[in-house]
């Protein structure tokens, strides 16, 4: 029988390493709650008329980012690990892709001298694969309502295996440009800068939604249907993150001891509180601004903002040099937010919050924590990869910068001109001012607005 002859390794299944499968876990938990944040986002902001049919692509657009990254993409994530310890990244694809040695076995018949700590990896598998969905939930934020399903299907694809390639390069401590210097702790280059690289070249394509700046004659304008669903959706994606936060720690002998994703000194503590307070800055300046402007999308973008703003740098920050950054982002959003506007670009989610609050946040992160600190590996005291090795520094910033949005400008136009010859790219005006609820599924509503 097979549990007779088979080696049995029970440090890879003590109590310790439990814990952590729980933390990680708990990761795991957050990201979902993040999505579900997103979608009541998306239900309270989109036409109604075209209510079921967004919503269906974003769940549809998560799933498809979700499996890919099972099949392929967390082996390119785990190859600078690989290279790092002298492999390639050909033998972490071989043995992480969706049939792959490690991602197929139980913990306890590994040899902890092959792959310590199993169980982690391979929930951190599921982990990342959430965010690899949420890559495509947030690009069609920004094509919702005009863009082809079977062209943003194939998007999908396409985005969740470079953003995986990229992950490679930007997140974690001994990648190339992380173990350089770039510092991101909760990746938001490329989960969040990647996807709106990609926007920006297919948003002018697909031109402006009938009765978003001016009156259609099926659409006199633009309206959405709630707003409190909306405010809602802010809070659920508040209340998931912090668990994400857990997932973005590394932790060392002694058991409690925590490093960030990066390699630099930080506590579960601090870096939970940096979190919070990230939101409230946001807030308070998305709020003055709102009420000055008298324009309500900044009591929605404004503690959005603080968050990016925070997000690179949660684990080096201290709360109150956190608090004093968050209060700016709203004001780089806005100046991005107020540009689009006025040009009548139909994208109001991720170029201010992701252009401006996160190119802020990377800048940002450069200035205030400049030679702190970080990269390599644990437990490494020489070479290319010691710990700590690499400090953060303007220059590697703007550096990541460049590289994620670049990554995804460049995704885009290849996908622009396959798509536009093969499945088409548009829905047509009038189908969108028709509504696409009636029209795919059959559906009535209320309200056409």
């Amino acid at each position: 029988m097979e549990g007779t002859t088979t080696a049995f390794f029970a440090g890879q299944v003590t109590l310790t390493q439990l814990v952590q499968n729980l933390v990680y876990a708990s990761g795991t938990v957050g990201a979902l709650t993040v999505v579900a944040g997103l979608l009541m986002i998306d239900a309270g902001t989109t036409r109604s008329a075209n209510l079921y049919n967004s919503t269906i692509e974003k769940m549809v657009g998560f799933f498809i980012g979700f499996a890919t990254y099972f099949i392929i993409g967390f082996g390119f994530w785990a190859g600078q690990y690989y290279i790092m310890a002298g492999g390639t990244m050909m033998d972490s694809l071989k043995d992480w892709w969706f049939f792959g040695a490690l991602s197929n076995a139980h913990a306890q018949t590994v040899d902890p001298a092959v792959w310590p700590g199993l169980n982690t990896f391979q929930i951190f598998i599921f982990f990342l694969a959430c965010f690899a969905g949420i890559v495509n939930v947030l690009l069609h934020f920004a094509v919702s309502e005009r863009m082809k399903a079977s062209a943003f299907y194939i998007t999908c694809v396409v985005a969740t295996v470079v953003s995986s390639v990229l992950s490679w390069a930007v997140w974690g401590s001994v990648g190339p440009l992380t173990n350089a210097g770039f510092h991101d702790f909760f990746g938001i280059g490329f989960v969040y800068i990647f996807p709106t690289g990609i926007a920006m070249v297919l948003v002018p394509q697909l031109g402006k939604r009938p009765g978003m700046f001016a009156p259609h004659p099926k659409v006199p304008s633009y309206k959405a249907p709630s707003i409190g669903l909306a405010a809602t959706g802010l809070i659920t994606i508040f209340a998931g993150l912090p668990m994400v936060i857990l997932s973005c720690l590394f932790f060392f002998d002694p058991e409690t001891y925590a490093v960030s994703v990066t390699m630099a000194n930080t506590s579960v503590g601090i870096a939970f509180n940096n979190y919070g307070i990230s939101w409230a800055g946001g807030a308070i300046t998305g709020a003055i601004i709102s009420y000055r402007t008298k324009n309500y999308i900044y009591l929605l973008l404004g503690p959005l903002a603080g968050y990016v703003s925070g997000a690179p740098g949660f684990d080096v920050y201290l709360p109150w040099q956190m608090f004093l950054v968050s209060l700016g982002a709203p004001i780089a959003a806005w100046i991005v937010y107020n540009f689009t506007s006025k040009r009548q670009i139909d994208e109001h989610k991720l170029f201010p919050l992701f252009i401006g609050a996160g190119f802020y946040a990377l800048i940002m992160v450069g200035l205030v924590k400049s030679g702190t600190p970080r990269g390599g590996y644990f437990g490494v005291t020489e070479g290319a990869y010691a710990f700590q090795h690499g400090q953060i520094s303007v220059l590697m910033q703007l550096a990541g910068f460049a590289l994620c949005l670049g990554a995804g400008i460049l995704t885009g136009l290849i996908l622009s001109v396959v798509l536009k010859a093969t499945t088409g790219l548009r829905v047509p005006e009038d189908a969108q001012a028709e509504g696409l609820d009636k029209l795919f599924w059959g559906l009535e509503n209320e309200s056409k607005s």
